[in-house]
């Protein structure tokens, strides 16, 4: 019932921030911003969780720690550009919050750079004995 808490953090800070806001506009973006965190600070022990079981997983399959560890850095850039942007476009700055989504996926790029060179080094490994068979 944990999804029930955060909703209702949720919805009781967004009517809230729509009360304040009227009156006082930079009470309603802090009110943003620490729901937020507190949202994010609620799942800390399951993303935690999360992070140990692929790991685990990731080491029984005999998966190098190296590549795992890069789309953990990978999914964490992404998570954290969206929750800026989202900062940036409750307070109504859609051009940041735009600059804010490029510069993450410019990381991911960047961060996905061996992984890709790895996939594509097995693929051209795979074709030659692929194509020997036909």
């Amino acid at each position: 019932m944990e999804i029930i808490q955060i909703v209702g953090l949720g919805m009781i800070a967004t009517f809230l921030a729509i009360i304040v806001k009227e009156q006082k506009p930079v009470f309603a973006l802090l009110i943003t911003v620490f729901t937020g965190a507190i949202i994010f600070i609620f799942l800390i022990d399951k993303i935690a969780v999360l992070f140990q079981t692929l790991e685990e997983l990731a080491e029984n399959s005999n998966v190098n720690m190296i590549y795992v560890q890069t789309i953990f850095k990978i999914i964490g850039i992404a998570y954290i550009a969206e929750f800026a942007a989202q900062i940036a476009r409750d307070a109504d700055q859609g051009s940041i919050a735009s600059k804010i989504e490029l510069a993450g996926k410019i990381l991911i790029l960047v961060m996905a750079i061996p992984i890709i060179s790895v996939i594509i080094d097995t693929i051209l490994t795979l074709i030659p004995s692929a194509m020997g068979d036909v």
